[in-house]
């Protein structure tokens, strides 16, 4: 094995169809976008407007308004992705041990569901009219009045987050469950048989082992629904107005209902860094500590 990979002819083989692939779907359109930044106008002829797009950021209210949510959404999906998808993988680890497979499957199956399906299910659910959907019928049998959930900021901001954490759960419990699996039983035991209680175990010696699967799984969360966007155009369009419209959803507007295709091409580039920006937040420190350790 060494000598192969010491051929540099046979190393260029094996990774030139992926690094050409990746190149083509990954970078070219990178660079292409960041190119486009630097232009205005759509298919029919652009114009060199040089730094001006990036300009028109600091004047652009509707950018701030579409940032703030999607950070405030990404917040709030992260901590609820993580935190259910960690809580999932201890039960599946410490309860269920190996009867879990299918428990595992009913819970992950959301995940693969279309998200115009699930989207079309929960706008159901939480129907007013013309017909009254599932939850309002609930609130109804409590004596509660219904509520037009998909009509107020708060209360489609909470549908959204409600139908992401269903749809998503499964997942990080998945990926989870495989970071406790590389946990020694032995030390487990040994923790044990001194006395440690359930509560220890998972504070002295689960949480710290984990901590690597963690932090990917925060990573991982964070940069994907900063990037939410086909969830929220299919529920709500990004109202009521621009409520709940993220970055990603006005990037498409501008683009492809507005034809502006450069200043769609800077707001890809901004949305780009802010990525790029917050997984060096969560991980510079982190593999900070781990080096220092």
């Amino acid at each position: 094995m060494n000598s192969v990979l010491a051929d540099k002819k046979t190393v260029l083989i094996l990774l030139g169809p992926a690094l050409l692939c990746y190149t083509l779907v990954k970078l070219v359109p990178v660079v292409w976008s960041f190119g486009l930044s630097f232009f205005e106008g759509n298919m029919r002829g652009f114009d060199f407007v040089g730094l001006g797009n990036f300009a028109a950021l600091f004047s652009d209210a509707e950018l701030g308004a579409a940032i703030l949510f999607s950070l405030k959404y990404s917040v709030v999906m992260t901590v609820g992705q993580v935190l259910l998808g960690y809580l999932l993988a201890l039960f599946y680890v410490f309860i269920l041990r190996r009867s879990s497979a299918f428990v595992r499957a009913i819970i992950f199956f959301p995940t693969v569901l279309p998200t115009v399906a699930v989207a079309l299910l929960f706008t159901r659910l939480f129907e007013v009219a013309p017909q009254t959907g599932p939850i309002n019928a609930g609130l109804n049998l409590f004596g509660m009045s219904s509520i037009d959930w998909l009509s107020q900021p708060d209360t489609s901001f909470l549908v959204i987050v409600i139908m992401e954490l269903w749809g998503s759960m499964g997942f990080f419990a998945v990926l989870l469950y495989a970071g406790l699996l590389d946990i020694p039983e032995e030390l487990l035991e040994s923790a044990r048989i001194d006395g440690a209680n359930g509560l220890q175990l998972v504070r002295r010696i689960i949480l710290p082992l984990s901590a690597p699967v963690l932090l990917s799984a925060v990573i991982f969360s964070f940069n994907g629904t900063l990037k939410v966007f086909d969830s929220v155009f299919a529920l709500t369009n990004g109202g009521p107005g621009t409520s709940t419209q993220p970055l990603t959803l006005y990037m498409y507007k501008t683009t492809f209902s507005f034809q502006d295709y450069g200043y769609g091409s800077t707001l890809a580039v901004v949305l780009t860094v802010i990525c790029l920006v917050v997984t060096l937040v969560i991980f510079g420190p982190a593999r900070r500590d781990r080096t220092e350790a």
